[in-house]
């Protein structure tokens, strides 16, 4: 056969053969075995690419579907394992390199033609095979110049895939969106212009309308081809020996494409181009990562640092000269990238200047990391170097930094731009392209502060401030360009700011007016921007110790003339909260001075624009009067809106300074005593021109109105006047009030303050006021007085026209109040009480609280933001806030109000809405509810639970009553006259309530119909009485809640029509409703009032009428659409309820035999078990019933199971408890029994019904076996001889533990499933090794009984083993069963046997097996690893015991192992490296005193070093954060031998956790707040502790104090911590510190480098300023 296939190869070469036939030749020898040709690999692919380059050559002519056929089979050929197979043994098979040359011609035609006659999509497939094949890919790689024209050809293919689904929207051509090449950057085969041929007809498909703008180019295929054609350049540009040869074609020809496919691709990640490519994210992230090692590595080589060095030095110092001994790179690598960059025509007009943005940030990066780094005497120049290549990328950004700086649009070209480019177009005069400058400025200085490349005191001293002055330009244009409304222009001043403060200090005021005071746009991110920068500011000169300079300039900013009712807040929340914690950090001399300037500004410039003399002065000078009377009065206005300001300011700084004490040094007294003089002076002045204009005005008005009698010439006019003088007087006046009732309320908080800490300050308040001490407390009446007539000091205050000085006036009537309280002689007379009592309803302000609240109102908690929004939210505030003091003195009357609006804002639902720490009256009403103080109000406690049994009472007179009972009949009563606001006792009696409770349960009848809406109406009520506590509550009102809430439940029923079928939603509200009211019912079980509610209807009947209540309402159908999980959560309460009930009569001792006697026959009585028999069958012989009836049987099963468990858990007691808890737990097992066995009868029978789940069941069933367990437990102590301890249902619980030990690991379960058969399996265990020993004893069955259990016994461990590794469980899941599977541990070694305890101990050596690991198959280990930590927290027997720790010290190394081993795989971290470091852990807390050996103890602080740390999430990084933790803990706390020899590896494991939370606990602007700054904030408390903990034992770390110290403030340097995390930290320091002798502290400020020493010192000041005081005044009282 051979021989007949011999003359393939001349066939095919034969001119005669028709190329059809050649083509199928072709074929048949390839996959033809049969055919024998010499080196037929390489015979047919020359072939193949002979015929193709002929064809293109024009030497041979074939169809166009033979074309396509040759392009498909060499496709297959690259592709074959028939070619690579051999090419893996070693043979030679290449390609043509002519190939190279016909692959590149085809992709420029792709590019350059819509219809080319080759599939794009097999074009890239040919080039796929060849890169994937060193060998074959060789005909690229072995000449450089063809690999860069492949990437280049492909980078702009897939640069135009990205762009074509935007421009295929639009009306223009596809082609039109790929530009034509600059002609330098590219050989002749890219000049051509790329213009759009006849349309595509070889691949589309032509039935499709409309037609396609293009093919897809392979879509994903093409970027995969690209990415792998990145990877081989890569490896190729690596092997190149001539740096300068890979520059210049870098430059020429590949920067261009690549820097605008990373921009498209960066850009467009969550664009719809993104989504149609269906490109991957990893995809795209591989690319760029591979175009980001391309240009570092091409344009920054280290052979070219020198070439950089003569570039951008030379000119700086060396003259320009180049000697003879210069550097062989390129003459100008900087020009020449910029003039690339820059250069038009590689992408679009509206791309360019994007596109340059971004890369200039990018280049200036790898700048950095390629020659940023240099060691000794090189740090500074590569530093300058760095500096230097910076001042050349800013100005390609087209910013002039020139004096007249223009924007980037018309700023000059750089020097590096080519003369015959065009000025970019004009449309980056737009904010879109200011925006970009500024983003890319942003980017290059963090990039500069980051890399440290600006040494202040090496600029100054060798380099002539140049870094500065450019600094200083570069901060100049941006104050003449300003672009307020963009935030990275606030970002870049930040930064600026960082560098040096000196850069922006010239121009301080002008940043202050800017950026601060005068700042117009008001968008979130705009004021986030501006937030951090003066946030920023506040810190630096805090730093600095200048903030008075500071405040100085900022005075006189606010000073100057402006539109001020254009100016923002000067202080939002942020800003303040900066300030607080700077004015903290301040010397108090400091803070004084101030406010000392901030009172300097009101008199000199404020005050004298208010005053009314010079006023009308001024308004008699100016000729004509009007306009010069309208510029006085503006000026006027703005002198009001500017003193507001500054009293908004002192007022902030005063509340912020620390105050005097009596260690305060005399002369900060002084200067506090006369700051506080001066202040009383203004206020007072302030207030006296305030009386002096209203003077003014009622003169004024006087003669109006007399005027106005005479005649009323020029009315119109004189009319028009007056409302604007009104207007402007009425702005002047309400600002002005504000701020001299602030200034006022400011003032005496402070006095008051000063004088009650600080003995040497004179006390002005009383000092001027009351010249005797005796006539004080009339003194305080006669303000009191006052302030409740609106006024102070004689000057009448106009709240109505401000909601903020109403507020500051009940502030100060509040602040009045707390003086009078102080003064017990004052307080017993009555005018004082009258007097009281009218202060706290002037504060509460009844009228203003029952105006409605809409809900929508937000308070950011400040004092000078209040307004006529935010004031309900401040005034409640005020009110909630102060109960204490106010309440005592309200009438019932006000208390009911107060009530009435905390349960009515509850009712709002409007607690999300605070956000951050913003406030609404919902969100401080609920704060009010969960807290304490409520409590201890009983008045308004009482208050709060009446009003809410009044909207109850409602609620049910609202609803639809088929039977009139005795109790509906008063509340309907009540509410159509005045009782609606009575409490329940006074509106029906309390026996009457019982008696209709008790008849509704008996007959099942119901007295009222609710709506879905009303049942909503009153869940919402019950969430609310929820958060109540009841031991808060009188006897009286809780009995009345209870009984009402009993009467809602056995009286009440949903409403349904005979005509429509009941809703399932509004069936699960009313299985909501009926949950949320046993769960309070249960609740108010536990209030210590609780008894009175007994001796009106005793325990076992309120048990039978709850029971027999839910009864009748699953016979009438209530329940019957309600899903099976809403129905279960109702038997929980249900249960928790009856638990609760049972367990208050057993340990009050409350006729226990008669309560539960009762219940226990109502459960076993012949008619509920009727009941159940009914449900059984009903469920058995037809679906189409409601299914009403089968509801009850799990009811009735879990009344009894917890009956039974209730007693079962209170065995013990006594004896006589005992027996009487026993004859009950004898009746209820006994019905329990038949129960389930009937219900598992009918399981088997039909499929099971929704309302029974399987955990149910289990957790019936294991009820049943402790109470037998128990009865037999108490007959056995009892001693009853000739008795036979057997388990009545054993039968049942065996097949029950067959079945559990199926099901429980063969398939996913649910988790409360597996739960109970745990806990079923630890209850079974018991049995049987209970009675196997009893039988041993009886009969002497020891094999049988031994044999039972060592079967079960493994079938248990084999079972629990393959659920803990069951694939489909979470780490959460494991959590959640850790509890059962200890406890079935327990029960299991408890008495276990050597023989059983060494199968366990077998199972876990094989599961901690590192292979396994290896393997991949982490879920066997971590089996082993959970078992380990739950066994050794298991009590055993003495052998068993000895054992485990016999062989604890190779667990303990075989989990080192294990962690070290996960620890390289950062996604085991979680599910695995965590919870084996928990169960090292738990191994040495329960190992203290018997793991001896502290080498082992040293292994795990090895382990713990390898624990990852970095670029985890916020969760995962707690996790592993709180186990290095607590191993640590366990180490210090259980083995301290330990730390005699390895306190430095403590020490190290330790400060990689400091390490770690600095670094993670950094300031980062917005995500400082929200759920993750929790995480932090918590890991900084725990490293608070552990410094404790070290401290506390500091015999092994004395020598090691300084040391630490160090680790510490080395660290700190290096990062600017958030507030919170620094607190705590810095408090851990401070227990270190004290460790440390005077030596230490020497070593300290000598060893330690510049800047680390100066934290240092600033540690240690505060440190002997905070800490060492007040632990020295500790000390004095410590024996």
């Amino acid at each position: 056969m051979a021989a007949i296939y011999s003359g393939i190869h001349l066939k095919l070469k034969s001119p005669h053969t028709p190329w059809e036939d050649k083509l199928k030749l072709a074929r048949f020898a390839w996959i033809s075995s049969q055919c024998l040709l010499p080196n037929k690999e390489q015979v047919l692919l020359d072939w193949c690419t002979h015929a193709l380059t002929g064809w293109y050559n024009q030497k041979v002519e074939f169809s166009q579907n033979v074309l396509e056929g040759l392009w498909c089979y060499l496709n297959d050929l690259l592709h074959s394992r028939k070619l690579h197979t051999p090419l893996k043994q070693g043979k030679t098979v290449n390609l043509r390199l002519n190939m190279a040359q016909l692959l590149l011609d085809r992709l420029q035609e792709c590019s350059r033609v819509t219809g080319s006659p080759t599939s794009v999509s097999t074009l890239l497939s040919v080039c796929r095979g060849i890169l994937s094949s060193p060998a074959l890919s060789s005909v690229f790689t072995t000449k450089y110049e063809l690999m860069v024209d492949l990437l280049a050809k492909l980078c702009y293919l897939a640069c135009h895939e990205l762009q074509q689904p935007v421009i295929a929207g639009s009306c223009q051509p596809v082609s039109e969106c790929l530009q034509t090449q600059p002609v330098s950057d590219l050989d002749t085969s890219q000049t051509e212009l790329i213009t759009e041929s006849s349309p595509d007809h070889s691949l589309l498909d032509a039935e499709k309308s409309p037609p396609k703008p293009k093919t897809k180019l392979g879509s994903a295929n093409l970027f995969e081809v690209l990415l792998q054609a990145l990877s081989c350049y890569l490896s190729v540009q690596r092997q190149q020996a001539n740096p300068n040869r890979v520059f210049t074609l870098v430059t020429n020809q590949l920067i261009q494409p690549l820097v605008l496919l990373r921009h498209l691709l960066n850009s467009g990640e969550h664009a719809p181009s993104h989504t149609h490519l269906r490109l991957r994210q990893q995809l795209c992230r591989d690319i760029r990562v591979n175009i980001d090692l391309i240009l570092q590595l091409g344009l920054f080589p280290s052979e070219h640092l020198t070439s950089y060095k003569e570039e951008l030095l030379s000119s700086k110092e060396d003259s320009g000269k180049r000697g003879p001994g210069g550097a062989k790179g390129p003459l100008k690598p900087v020009s020449a990238i910029l003039c690339k960059l820059s250069a038009q025509g590689y992408c679009e007009s509206q791309l360019l200047y994007s596109v340059k943005s971004n890369t200039l940030s990018l280049l200036f990066k790898f700048f950095l990391e390629s020659y940023g780094k240099g060691r000794g005497e090189s740090e500074e120049e590569q530093r300058m170097l760095c500096f230097y290549f910076l001042t050349r990328l800013i100005p390609a950004l087209d910013v002039s930094l020139d004096e007249h700086c223009v924007s980037p649009v018309e700023a000059d070209q750089p020097v590096s731009m080519s003369a015959g480019q065009k000025s970019p177009p004009a449309s980056l005069c737009s904010p879109e392209s200011w925006s970009l400058a500024l983003l890319a400025v942003e980017s290059l200085l963090s990039q500069a502060l980051s890399a440290d490349i600006y040494n202040v005191a090496a600029d100054r001293i060798r380099h002539k401030e140049v870094q500065l002055n450019f600094y200083r330009a570069l901060a100049q244009m941006l104050f003449n360009r300003a672009q307020p409304s963009i935030p990275a222009w606030y970002r870049c001043l930040k930064v600026l700011l960082g560098l040096n403060h000196l850069i922006l200090e010239p121009d301080l005021d002008q940043l202050l007016s800017s950026a601060w005071v005068n700042a117009e746009c008001m968008e979130a991110r705009v004021q986030r921007a501006r937030q951090l920068m003066v946030c920023s500011l506040l810190q630096t000169y805090t730093k600095l110790r200048q903030l008075p300079r500071l405040f100085s300039e900022l005075l006189s900013v606010i000073c100057q003339p402006a539109l001020d009712d254009l100016r923002p807040p000067l202080l939002s929340e942020g800003v303040s909260a900066t300030l607080r914690t700077c004015l903290l950090d301040t010397p108090t001399s400091q803070g004084l001075e101030i406010c000392s300037l901030v009172l300097e500004s009101i008199r000199r410039h404020i005050l004298p624009n208010l005053g009314t003399e010079d006023r009308e002065a001024e308004k008699m000078e100016i000729d004509g009067g009007g306009d010069g009377e309208i510029k006085v009065d503006q000026e006027r206005d703005c002198a009001s809106l500017k003193l507001f300001s500054l009293s908004q300011l002192l007022h902030a700084v005063l509340f912020s300074l620390k105050t005097l004490d009596n260690a305060s040094p005399l002369p900060l007294v002084r200067q506090s005593q006369g700051l506080m003089e001066e202040m009383q002076r203004i206020v007072k002045d302030l207030l006296r021109l305030l009386s002096a204009e209203k003077i003014t005005v009622k003169t004024n008005m006087s003669s109006v109105q007399r005027t106005q009698k005479k005649g009323k010439k020029n009315s119109d006019h004189k009319e028009s006047q007056n409302a604007s003088d009104s207007e402007t007087r009425i702005l002047w006046e309400q600002k002005t009030q504000e701020a001299v009732v602030l200034l006022r309320y400011t003032w005496v908080e402070v006095d008051t303050l000063f004088h009650i800490h600080c003995s040497k300050y004179t006390f002005l308040d009383s000092a001027q006021t009351a010249a005797e001490s005796e006539m004080e407390g009339r003194v305080l009446l006669t303000r009191i007085e006052s302030l409740l007539s609106c006024k102070i000091e004689d000057s009448v205050i106009s709240p109505s026209c401000s909601p903020m000085s109403c507020l500051l006036l009940k502030l100060l009537t509040l602040q009045q109040m707390k003086k009078v309280l102080l003064d017990t002689p004052l307080l017993a007379e009555q005018s004082t009480t009258e007097l009281l009592n009218r202060a706290a309803q002037f504060i509460l302000a009844k009228e203003e609280l029952e105006v409605s609240l809409d809900g929508e109102q937000v308070w950011d908690r400040q004092i000078d933001s209040v307004n006529a929004s935010s004031y309900p939210v401040a005034h409640w505030y005020l009110v909630t806030s102060n109960l204490p003091l106010i309440v005592p003195y309200l009438s019932g009357e006000d208390v009911g109000c107060l009530a009435n609006v905390l349960v009515g804002s509850l009712l709002s639902r409007e607690t999300d809405r605070g956000k951050d720490s913003c406030l609404t009256v919902s969100l401080i009403s609920l704060q009010l509810l969960q807290s304490s103080t409520l409590a201890e109000l009983p008045s308004l406690f009482s208050a709060t639970v009446c009003s809410l049994m009044q909207r109850m009472f409602g609620v049910l007179v609202a609803a639809h009553a088929p039977k009139v009972c005795p109790t509906l009949l008063k509340f309907q009563e009540a509410g159509k006259g005045k009782g609606q606001s009575q409490p329940l006792s006074t509106l029906v009696k309390k026996e009457t309530i019982v008696e209709d409770i008790l008849a509704s349960s008996k007959t099942g009848a119901v007295s009222v119909m609710l709506t879905a809406t009303q049942t909503k109406d009153l869940v919402n009520l019950l969430q609310i009485l929820t958060k109540l506590n009841p031991d808060g509550m009188s006897s009286e009102d809780l009995s009345s809640v209870f009984l009402l809430l009993m009467f809602m439940l056995s009286s009440t029923s949903s409403y349904r029509s005979d005509k429509m079928t009941t809703d399932s939603s509004d069936s699960g509200d009313d299985v909501i409703f009926l949950e949320k009211l046993f769960r309070i019912l249960a609740c108010l079980l536990e209030g210590k009032n609780f008894q009175g509610v007994l001796k009106l209807i005793h325990g076992g009947t309120l048990l039978q009428a709850v029971v027999s209540s839910l009864l009748w309402h699953c016979s009438s159908g209530r329940f019957c659409s309600i899903s099976g999980s809403d129905w279960f959560d109702l038997i929980k309460a249900v249960q928790g309820f009856i638990r609760s009930l049972i367990q208050l009569i057993i340990v009050r001792n409350s006729s226990v035999r008669l309560n539960l006697d009762q219940f226990a026959s109502y459960l076993t009585s012949k008619e509920v078990a009727s009941r159940q028999t009914v449900a059984s069958r009903v469920a058995g012989v037809s679906e189409s019933d409601p299914g009403a009836s089968v509801l009850s049987v799990p009811l009735l099963l879990a009344s009894l199971s917890s009956f039974s468990q209730t007693m079962t858990s209170n065995m013990g007691r006594s004896k006589q408890m005992d027996q009487t808890l026993t004859q009950m737990l004898t009746r209820t097992t006994a019905s329990l029994g038949p129960a389930v066995e009937s219900v598992l009868k009918q399981q088997t029978v039909s499929p099971p019904a929704s309302v029974l789940s399987q955990a149910f069941v289990v957790e019936v069933v294991t009820v049943m076996l402790h109470c037998e367990l128990s009865v037999l437990s108490a007959e056995d102590e009892n001693e009853q001889s000739g008795t036979q301890l057997n388990l009545s249902h054993i039968t049942l619980y065996r097949g029950f533990c067959q079945q559990i030990l199926k099901e429980v690991s063969s398939a996913r379960r649910p988790m409360d499933f597996l739960v109970s058969s745990l806990h079923f399996l630890s209850a079974f265990y018991k049995a049987v090794e209970r009675t196997g020993r009893e039988r041993v004893e009886e009969r002497g069955e020891e094999k049988k009984g031994g044999k039972e259990l060592d079967e079960l016994y493994i079938q248990t461990l084999q079972n629990v083993h393959r659920l803990l590794t069951a694939p489909w469980l979470s780490a959460a899941d494991l959590c959640e069963l850790e509890p059962a599977v200890q406890e079935l541990l327990c029960c299991l070694v408890e008495k276990s046997t050597t023989g059983r305890f060494n199968l366990l101990l077998l199972m876990i050596r094989e599961g901690l097996d590192t292979g396994k690991l290896r393997a991949g198959n982490y879920r066997d280990v971590l089996s082993a690893v959970i078992i380990v930590k739950l066994l050794c927290c298991c009590q055993s027997p003495e052998p068993c015991c000895k054992a485990l720790w016999l062989i604890a010290p190779q667990i303990i190394s075989a989990m080192v192992f294990l962690v070290r081993s996960s620890s390289q795989d950062t996604s085991l971290t979680l599910p695995f490296t965590i919870p084996t470091v928990t169960s090292m852990t738990s191994l040495l807390r329960q190992g203290e005193g018997l793991i001896t050996n502290p080498h082992h103890v040293i292994l795990v602080l090895g382990a713990l070093q390898s624990v990852p740390l970095d670029h985890l999430t916020p969760l995962v990084y707690q996790s592993a954060f709180l186990a290095v933790h607590e191993a640590l803990f366990a180490i210090i706390q259980c083995h301290p031998q330990v730390m005699l020899n390895s306190a430095p590896s403590f020490l190290n494991v330790f400060h990689r956790l400091v390490a770690s939370i600095m670094h993670e606990g950094r300031q980062r602007g917005d995500s400082d707040i929200g759920p993750d700054s929790e995480v932090y904030l918590q890991c900084s408390r725990l490293i608070e502790r552990m410094y404790s903990h070290i401290a506390a034992v500091a015999e092994s770390f004395t020598t090691l104090s300084a040391f630490m110290v160090a680790e510490y403030v080395t660290e700190l340097q290096k990062v600017t911590l958030r507030p919170d995390i620094k607190l705590h930290l810095t408090e851990g320091i401070y227990r270190i510190l004290d460790l440390c002798m005077e030596q230490d502290i020497k070593f300290l400020t000598a060893g330690l480098q510049m800047g680390i020493r100066e934290v240092f010192n600033e540690l240690y000041g505060s440190y002997n300023h905070y800490h060492k005081a007040q632990r020295q005044g500790e000390d004095k009282y410590t024996v």
